[in-house]
């Protein structure tokens, strides 16, 4: 018999998905207690006492999972600046990696850490309330210690960034790096493992973490494998060279032996159309050689990132960048590399004013004139060469302009969710203007549109009439029924749960499990949707009736309660030389 204790919680008659995808569902009990998932049982005796609190649901018809896992986070600001963080509570997400990319905020020197304020304010603004507000931290222990501080509202486990570490001995200079360049970045990694990181990012089309060459790469990976932590690049291409890009990649982890994640692995553009098959026989074949290999995506076809990362390399590193955007000669220079050849930039493609839409702008004057248009709009607009109002609006905007580009294809998509290997990220830039509805709805988007309507011959039209807090008209076009994930719901909640949790190594989160954390989240498995949409993006998601982080109800019945109960998860020394997340 159970001995209850104040602060209990129990779950009765929940339907049990326990994010292995190969337990089959069952009808249980769950106790929570101090956090932790304490006893699963099929019927739990109902305590008598007060202070217990009882969730009934209703005799299986609400599903208890363990918490999303966000693979692909951009919440490294977010979680300071906006501490209810609604946009991943409201989504059932319970843990992110953050520091994606190969640009982030630690480690830092005072001069880096300018630099990146600027550079990437379109992903995570540059917030200057309070005035000392990057003052507080320089490296990754201290960055850490400021997120624990601070009652976080998620889990966070964080990357490393490998552009940082270039930043830190090189700046901004693309030569290659020496030998004796390549031994500082190490000692810096070392020191980043040391204080908690669980892995290394890389941004190969940003810079200047792509002027990285393979050597370079190479014996920063080597590190990374000693720790035990991984290696998730964002490749070199996206598009034209994609395959060659994934190939590099795949190549780095057989040549050092670490554990290989390819973040927000996708094929764009109109050069990869059909192409996933190409691109999954090459990670099958790599897994069958006996490389550690994962990936994870977000289920939507627009890409998101910076008007100024679509320029070629030598601008976008340029101190001058004003400058080099004023003269003519330069100007016509970027033109054909922008129109003609193509900038490593835009994954070596050439423009396409007709798919980039802006999305996000720093200076609010100009939202109205620009924020939701497309680039050859604004241009028809303005009665201009669209090449010049491209640069005129990196002017006006200071480099800070966030952008989605249409490039994705349905295709790709679905058969890339679709791999053994595969996780969810939602890559979700939260301080736009007009942010992409991924921040908001990736995983109940595969849930409720990927894995149930298709499987229903419904597809919603996320551009129709908008879902408001639970009402309102849902929009569908009858399509052929598709059932994406095989193993059904079983297996699509293990997409977003367990296996997120093998790849960054949790050994206590991720599971529904006895003394595992209590991550979880209750939802009912027929009504669960992303409300997010282009036109109305920041939208919690609908069918969620419960999110726990730690054992704490971030949302209780269908509402944020302001619980910020998340923690930063570590990479630490155990017996030995063994090294566990924790």
């Amino acid at each position: 018999m159970i001995e209850y204790q104040a602060g209990d919680i129990i779950f009765i008659g929940a339907t049990i998905i326990d994010g292995t995808g190969t337990q089959n569902r069952y009808k249980a009990d769950v106790l929570v207690r101090d956090g932790l998932i304490q006893s699963i049982g099929t019927e739990l005796e109902k305590p008598s006492q007060d202070g217990v609190r009882i969730v009934d649901c209703d005799n299986g018809r609400w599903v208890l999972s363990p918490g999303f896992i966000d693979m692909h986070a951009h919440s490294d600001l977010s979680l300071l600046h906006t501490p209810d963080h609604l946009a991943k509570i409201t989504q059932g997400v319970t843990t992110e990696v953050i520091g994606q990319d190969g640009i982030s905020y630690s480690p830092v020197n005072d001069e880096t850490m300018a630099r990146i304020r600027k550079q990437i304010a379109g992903w995570n603004g540059n917030p200057t309330d309070p005035p000392d507000f990057f003052d507080r931290w320089r490296s990754v222990e201290e960055y850490l210690d400021v997120l624990d501080a601070s009652k976080i509202a998620t889990n966070v486990a964080y990357l490393v960034p490998q552009g940082n570490l270039r930043m830190l001995v090189k700046g901004w200079d693309s030569s290659p790096a020496t030998q004796a360049e390549i031994d500082a970045m190490k000692e810096i990694l070392h020191m980043a493992f040391k204080q908690g990181a669980v892995g290394m990012s890389s941004g190969l089309t940003y810079v200047p973490g792509n002027f990285a060459d393979f050597e370079e790469l190479s014996q920063l990976c080597e590190i990374v494998k000693q720790y035990g932590g991984y290696y998730c690049p964002h490749t070199r291409s996206y598009g034209k060279g994609a395959m060659e890009a994934y190939a590099e990649m795949i190549e780095l982890a057989k040549k050092t032996g670490v554990r290989l994640h390819l973040t927000h692995a996708t094929l764009n553009f109109a050069e990869n159309v059909g192409r996933a098959d190409e691109f999954l026989e090459m990670v099958d074949k790599a897994i069958s050689e006996g490389i550690q290999l994962s990936m994870d995506t977000y289920p939507y076809l627009p890409g998101s990132t910076t008007l100024a990362a679509t320029l070629p390399s030598w601008v976008a590193s340029a101190d001058d960048k004003l400058a080099i955007l004023s003269d003519p000669a330069q100007l016509e220079k970027i033109r054909h590399q922008a129109l003609v050849q193509g900038t490593d930039g835009c994954h070596g493609c050439t423009l396409n004013w007709e798919i980039i839409e802006i999305s996000g702008v720093q200076r609010p004057s100009l939202a109205e004139k620009y924020v939701g248009k497309m680039l050859g709009q604004i241009a028809r607009e303005l009665n201009q060469d669209p090449f010049l109002t491209f640069i005129q609006i990196l002017k006006e905007d200071d480099f800070g302009t966030t952008i989605m580009q249409h490039a994705g294809h349905e295709g790709n998509v679905r058969k890339i969710m679709r791999h053994r290997t595969h996780t969810g990220g939602s890559d979700g830039i939260l301080t736009s203007t007009k942010p992409h509805p991924r921040g908001w709805g990736t995983f109940p988007r595969y849930l409720g549109h990927y894995h149930r309507d298709l499987a229903q011959g419904k597809s919603r039209r996320i551009e129709g009439p908008q879902v408001s807090e639970g009402t309102g008209p849902v929009e569908f076009d009858d399509v052929e029924p598709e059932t994406i994930f095989v193993g059904g719901l079983e297996e699509a909640v293990s997409h977003l749960t367990g296996r997120a949790a093998g790849v960054i190594g949790l050994r206590d989160r991720g599971l529904i499990k006895e003394g595992y954390r209590a991550d979880l989240l209750l939802f009912d498995a027929d009504a669960i949707r992303d409300a997010a949409t282009f036109a109305n993006p920041r939208q919690p998601a609908t069918g969620i009736r419960a999110v726990l982080v730690n054992g704490q109800f971030a949302v209780d019945d269908g509402k944020p309660t302001g619980a910020r109960a998340g923690r930063t998860i570590q990479l630490k020394r155990g017996n030995g030389n063994d090294f566990v997340v924790a």
